[in-house]
């Protein structure tokens, strides 16, 4: 009885502090490679703006067909399969409406992973962008929900 008592102990600890440093690396992440809505505005206003880049998936943007203006859209399954669609030689920022920036920080790990050094991602996406007043616009071409 004892040593299950100790066993269970010894597994909620090794639980606690694999949650903790998965918490922890987050927030590292967070400010490392992230960017507010009021400091992308300011780049995106200066005369070498970011490459700005919607990755949210299809069904996220049926949800909510707003966008940034200037920014270019690509599924995130497409800059996974190919991350050269990343640019290497610009400021690039990636955007989505997933809780905890999901999709943006996926695309950025595997942009980073691929040696491309001049990524972030947008802080709360396209929400903080549009709860900071900023401007959006609708977005018009057509694009293919994903079935899989």
């Amino acid at each position: 009885m004892a040593t299950a008592l100790a066993i269970t102990a010894v597994l909620v600890a090794v639980i606690a502090v694999f949650f903790y440093l998965k918490r922890k690396r987050a927030a590292e992440e967070t400010a490392r490679f992230s960017i507010s809505a009021d400091q992308l505005r300011s780049q995106l206003e200066s005369p070498d703006p970011v490459f700005l880049l919607d990755v949210r998936h299809p069904l996220d943007l049926l949800a909510d067909p707003h966008i940034i203006p200037g920014s270019v859209r690509i599924p995130p399954k497409d800059v996974l399969a190919n991350p050269a669609l990343v640019p290497f030689d610009r400021d690039v920022v990636f955007y989505c409406t997933c809780p905890s920036d999901e999709t943006a920080r996926e695309t950025l790990h595997k942009a980073r992973a691929t040696n491309h050094q001049r990524v972030k991602f947008l802080r709360g996406g396209l929400a903080a962008w549009k709860a900071s007043g900023c401007p959006v616009e609708t977005y018009e071409t057509a694009f293919h929900l994903d079935t899989l």
